[in-house]
């Protein structure tokens, strides 16, 4: 072939390929957004309107949760926005891919609640929020250890009654005791770094030890029952799977100092919370910071002020003095919900313009 008609050739294909990406693009920017935004909340509605303006996506808002049942009000919608306690079961996938939903884009890091198996079979992606704050879950552990240990609680209640008494209130200095950390991930190392401070002894238990990390940050990493023996107060920072579904039970709970401190604001079923009742009972236990619970999808976010709470387990939790239970709000920081925000509508971005989902679940 000669030099002229080779030219000719890679011209041709030149401009094939430029009429293609224009077509590509065009089809992108004629793709309507339409993103059905489950479970939403007022500061939900005000935080992703202020970032979608970077973004013009059509988002109608729901209170709903996402369900099997609730799952219609997607229809027309390529998109679903979920959050932690949406059923995204088997039947609510079978029902958004019958709406023609090609994504659910978690604002939130767990995806526990998500059948992935059924997902991918249906070809609809998943994408979550892995870091939005590490730091604002892990102040709220030391808020809730604070709070118990110096019975801010109690002390509150008091003054508004105009008694000034310190009889109960005793607490003890964090510094030189032992925290055991479960999980060293993002939101454990905040945690971590924070204990530090404080000049707490910190121990910390991981499947996957990294002991770089341990040296950079001053902690030691130990086996599960040499955290259980020794630790002086207890922090969950790791993901609800098979492997640490009830990981706190009556046999760990037992392996445990009398008077211990558990702290978990990663997943209620971390915790077998009917054996934690029972420790706290007999005083194994001696106080629990809970900003997460079992079943917690029932009634956390809701307002049930004027109703009898039909959970007996959750009812006999709240009874406790040496107990405080936050309704998952560690994550509720300005700074939280903006990344969250951000993120999420940048994986929204990049998936109508076929970038990679770097926060693809797999």
């Amino acid at each position: 072939m000669s030099n002229k008609n080779k030219s000719i050739t890679n011209l041709a294909d030149n401009i094939s390929n430029i009429s293609s990406e224009i077509k590509k693009e065009n089809i992108i920017k004629n793709t309507h957004v339409k993103i059905a935004f489950y479970d939403s909340k007022p500061y939900d509605v005000e935080i992703f309107n202020e970032i979608n303006q970077n973004y013009g996506y059509d988002i109608n808002y729901f209170k709903y949760h996402l369900n099997p049942e609730t799952a219609v009000l997607a229809k027309d919608h390529n998109i679903v926005c979920a959050f932690v306690n949406d059923d995204i079961s088997r039947a609510t996938i079978d029902e958004l891919y019958n709406c023609g939903v090609k994504l659910i884009a978690l604002r939130c890091a767990g995806y526990n609640n998500v059948d992935l198996k059924q997902s991918s079979t249906k070809d609809i992606k998943i994408v979550r929020v892995p870091g939005y704050s590490p730091e604002a879950v892990a102040e709220h552990a030391i808020a809730l250890i604070m709070t118990l240990n110096r019975k801010i609680h109690k002390a509150y209640s008091r003054t508004k009654e105009n008694n000034f008494s310190l009889n109960g209130l005793l607490g003890f200095n964090i510094y030189q005791k032992t925290v055991g950390v479960i999980g060293t991930g993002k939101i454990g190392q905040a945690f971590i770094k924070i204990m530090k401070g404080f000049g707490a002894d910190v121990i910390a238990y991981d499947p996957y030890p990294n002991e770089e990390l341990a040296k950079e940050l001053g902690f030691k990493f130990v086996d599960l029952p040499s955290l259980y023996k020794t630790s002086d107060i207890i922090s969950l920072h790791c993901p609800l799977t098979k492997e640490t579904h009830h990981l706190i039970n009556k046999n760990s709970l037992s392996q445990m100092k009398n008077n211990v401190m558990i702290i978990n604001t990663s997943r209620g079923g971390i915790i077998n919370t009917k054996d934690l009742i029972k420790s706290l009972k007999i005083k194994q236990v001696g106080s629990a910071g809970l900003d997460v619970y079992e079943e917690e999808s029932n009634y956390f976010f809701e307002d049930f002020s004027n109703e009898v709470i039909a959970d007996d387990t959750l009812a006999r939790l709240l009874t406790f003095n040496n107990v405080i239970v936050t309704s998952h709000q560690g994550f509720l920081t300005k700074e939280a919900l903006h990344n969250i925000a951000n993120t999420t509508l940048e994986s929204i971005k990049a998936f109508q313009t076929g970038k990679e989902l770097v926060n693809a679940v797999i």
